[in-house]
């Protein structure tokens, strides 16, 4: 079985630890579901050439925050990535995919989370991951054009680090992975996969503080069920995303 191979490049490798330690990416990432993971991080830190370890500097043409410097990407790439991967130092490119991420970027959605996913670790991928992590004011020009193969943006919003960025995606398509999920219909029958908003959601017990399960959900009537469920998609997004209504309305 092929290993999928995901380096991540960051200024905080800490972060990454109780995400690869919970939950259904993490079991994922440790090779307990689906295909065989790799995960590593690197720590940006590592590979300045300062003494006092400074990733950073001040911008050319004046102006507020630092930029990340070209140089100490470059030297964790090849230093922390591609030496130890046992990369190609002459055609690596061709073996590594580089992620940054960025306002600049394609929107991250469901869809695109889907293509991410079949694109970087479905039958025939040929390359593995690697994931530059942002701070500050971002990150040297240069390196985005001579190294960057795919920028992404998460959401019109600012964060204070693009790790948070790389979370969200790596946990978002890593569930399209054959495998992941104990039930597939769990990612094909949820908000988003379609254009509607996932239906309301009932356990046990029947009664809670007044209020009781639909009588339809205890029928045992599947075609009813059904037709409850997707009426109540409609009601639920017409409620909460009236945006996402008016876009799909009358294409019904």
């Amino acid at each position: 079985m092929t290993t999928n191979k995901i380096w991540v490049i960051t200024m905080f490798p800490e972060i990454y630890r109780p995400f690869l330690e919970t939950g259904v990416a993490g079991q994922a990432l440790r090779s307990e579901r689906g295909q065989k993971f790799e995960f590593n991080t690197i720590s940006l830190r590592n590979y300045s050439p300062n003494d006092f370890k400074g990733v950073d500097d001040s911008p050319f043409g004046g102006g507020a925050g630092m930029v990340m410097r070209a140089d100490v990407l470059k030297n964790a790439l090849i230093e922390g990535v591609v030496k130890p991967g046992g990369y190609d130092t002459e055609k690596y490119k061709e073996q590594l995919h580089i992620v940054y991420t960025s306002a600049r970027g394609h929107q991250w959605t469901d869809s695109y989370a889907r293509e991410f996913s079949a694109r970087n670790w479905g039958v025939g991928k040929k390359k593995d991951l690697v994931f530059f992590c942002g701070r500050y004011e971002g990150i040297d020009e240069r390196f985005l054009e001579k190294y960057v193969d795919e920028v992404i943006c998460v959401g019109d919003y600012i964060l204070t680090s693009g790790d948070l960025a790389v979370l969200n995606i790596i946990d978002s398509a890593i569930r399209f992975v054959p495998g992941v999920l104990g039930n597939k219909i769990s990612a094909e029958d949820e908000s988003f996969a379609t254009p509607l908003l996932e239906h309301p959601h009932y356990t046990k017990p029947r009664e809670f503080e007044g209020m009781e399960v639909p009588d339809v959900l205890l029928s045992g009537n599947h075609q009813k069920i059904e037709k409850y469920r997707r009426e109540e998609r409609e009601r639920m997004t017409k409620k909460w995303r009236p945006d996402l209504w008016e876009k799909i309305k009358d294409l019904k």
